[in-house]
């Protein structure tokens, strides 16, 4: 494992998941909120900050199923991004591009301890027979 590689993908996990929760509620009350005035529909970015804390601890745990929330917001972009016009689809787009950002960043940082965990579970397999 490169200390520096899982270091700039862990910060990378970071910094895109804040900026997609910041994209989120700028969106959705300022930006171009489906209706203007009305500010419920930003309450979407409450499931962003539950992997937050454990993202933020490098809690592996958090970030396999944080990487599995995170398409939920993967489709909602690809989704908002082909069907509404102007400024709300760009934001679309700029959600999924964030979305692919945490996505990648988190699979890449948790390949080496799922690679380790395949080859200590292979050993002990192997010690068993």
């Amino acid at each position: 494992m490169n200390p520096t590689r899982q270091r700039l993908l862990h910060g990378g996990a970071v910094i895109s998941l804040l900026a997609l929760i910041v994209l989120c509620i700028a969106w959705e009350t300022i930006l171009a909120p489906v209706r203007p005035g009305v500010f419920w529909p930003a309450l979407k970015v409450l499931p962003l900050l539950l992997p937050l804390r454990g993202l933020l601890r490098t809690n592996l745990y958090t970030m396999q199923w944080s990487s599995m929330l995170i398409l939920l917001y993967f489709m909602e972009g690809i989704v908002r991004g082909w069907s509404d016009d102007g400024l709300s689809a760009l934001l679309g787009w700029m959600e999924v591009g964030l979305v692919l950002i945490f996505f990648i960043c988190v699979v890449s940082f948790l390949y080496p301890y799922k690679k380790a965990a395949r080859a200590k579970a292979r050993a002990a397999q192997g010690i068993k027979q």
